[in-house]
């Protein structure tokens, strides 16, 4: 198998400077089913350059009318569309997702490309500023921050990086963007369209390979502005660190330990009932739970615990899991085998804590990293299958009996992403979403965003926001000009 040339600098595909490869396994079978250049730190900062030079020289894409970014914007989203299941199938297979999910992530990429098109449209030419004076023009105006690194996770790797990519470009900034080394190839088709949708050489590069040395070489690079960045906590403190020498701007998205709390009146009727359960499965195992806003910690009220968790163990045992690209499959394999392995050791430490079993917890035979949907009961926040993120499909019961002991059980995590509050009370659902400490509450449901409505945590979730208008902000710079329109001599020195 041909390794394909998967690195693009200067508007160029390429080959690793050093010759390396890497091979990219299909989660389902454990086979290798591409091989891709494995970039270092040469490659890197070969962008890097590529990306500065498109910046800071000629009438380049920080000087593109508005309009003409838009029109960019709008034509790749078009090029997603025609591509749809050709892209949603690559994704499926790369990152072990349903098809269906790949398919729906694709039009995700879509809708938050044309989101971004539509915001900066819209636009004013600036805030004008009242000088108190009419010889005064003052105005704030926003700018592109440069060159930008963008750093995307291996769950959702189009969708991420289209978070980052399409409100970059609106802006008018230029960028290097390393995938996760697991997930690549959506990320490298993404570039592919926007090179035909008539992107300049240079404005897009990609650097496939791993955390160290590409994502490191990137967040310390001295010609990179600003580091966008999403995965785990770990490599979050050390993009952050390897920034600040050089004061660049910072935006980290780091996951989430995500409280699912029902009241027992959500449930008063069969269809509530049927309608919490539901929410609770997908909240915590769509894409084998491998979401960062995983509704993993369900939070149920202590008189309607035992019915709960019997009817979502029941459901979570037919749950079907296969291979994302068949028939009939719901819920497809984990990413890695460190990912299965990681899985299975929160699982086992969890029943020595004195987890109960109510469904899943046995890694089935055959090929693959698959891993079924487990629902562990009578959990306690001392354990640390409660406290960490575990990036599977393990879903973690614990009780109140009070609404106050509800929200201080949603709100004791050092994380801070997103949350859901389910009750049949209006004025109580409007108190709980108020005093949860998390970026997103929803009430009564579970999962849904808006490319319109900004993304991001409290805490160590981290800073910043994607998508909104503040995602947009997170990719310029803020100017001031004043102008004087009748200057005179100020007379404050005597001369």
């Amino acid at each position: 198998m041909s390794a394909q040339k998967t690195i693009h600098v200067g508007g160029e595909w390429r080959a690793a400077a050093s010759g390396a490869v890497r091979e990219i396994i299909d989660p389902a079978d454990a086979d290798v089913f591409a091989v891709v250049a494995e970039g270092g730190a040469e490659d890197t900062d070969a962008a890097v350059a590529a990306a500065r030079d498109a910046f800071d020289t000629g009438g380049g894409w920080p000087r593109t009318p508005t309009a003409g970014r838009a029109a960019l914007l709008r034509r790749v989203a078009g090029l997603l569309e025609r591509d749809r299941e050709r892209i949603g199938a690559l994704e499926s297979r790369d990152a072990g997702k349903t098809l269906e999910e790949g398919r729906v992530d694709v039009d995700c990429v879509r809708d938050a490309f044309l989101y971004f098109a539509d915001l900066v449209m819209n636009e004013s030419g600036g805030r004008v500023v009242d000088a108190g004076s009419d010889d005064i023009h003052s105005v704030v105006v926003h700018e592109p921050v440069g060159v930008c690194a963008l750093i995307t996770p291996w769950n959702y790797p189009l969708l991420q990086a289209s978070w980052k990519i399409a409100p970059a470009l609106a802006a008018g900034n230029t960028f290097v963007i390393k995938p996760s080394e697991l997930t690549p190839l959506t990320t490298v088709a993404l570039i592919d369209l926007l090179t035909e949708a008539g992107l300049p050489p240079g404005v897009a590069n990609i650097v496939t390979g791993a955390g160290d040395p590409v994502g490191a070489r990137l967040a310390e690079h001295p010609d990179v502005d600003l580091v966008s960045f999403t995965g785990g906590l770990v490599s979050g403190t050390k993009v952050m660190r390897a920034a600040a020498d050089t004061v660049k701007k910072v935006a980290l998205e780091l996951g989430g330990k995500n409280p699912n709390v029902v009241f027992a009146d959500a449930c008063s009727t069969d269809e509530g009932f049927d309608t919490a359960v539901d929410q609770a499965l997908n909240a915590a195992f769509i894409h084998s739970g491998q979401v960062c806003s995983a509704g993993s910690r369900l939070i149920v009220e202590e008189p309607l615990r035992e019915r709960f968790v019997a009817e979502l163990a029941r459901r979570a045992g037919k749950i079907r899991i296969g291979r994302g690209s068949d028939e009939g499959v719901e819920c497809g394999p984990l990413v890695s085998r460190q990912q299965l392995a990681r899985t299975e050791e929160f699982v086992e430490s969890a029943l020595k804590e004195g987890a109960v079993l109510r469904a899943g917890g046995e890694r089935p035979d055959g090929p693959g990293y698959f891993y079924p949907p487990t629902v562990l009961d009578q959990c306690h926040r001392g354990m640390r299958v409660v406290r960490e993120e575990v990036f599977g499909p393990v879903l973690t019961v614990e009780t109140f009996r009070t609404e106050d002991e509800a929200i201080a059980l949603a709100n004791d995590t050092e994380y801070g992403l997103a949350g859901a509050v389910w009750t049949a009370d209006p004025g109580r659902a409007r108190r709980v979403a108020g005093r949860m400490r998390h970026g997103t509450v929803w009430i009564n449901d579970f999962h849904p965003y808006l490319p319109q409505a900004e993304w991001g945590g409290f805490g160590k979730s981290g800073i910043g926001r994607e998508l909104g208008p503040a995602g947009l902000a997170e990719y310029r710079e803020t100017k001031h000009i004043y102008q004087n329109l009748a200057p005179r001599p100020v007379r404050w020195f005597a001369g």
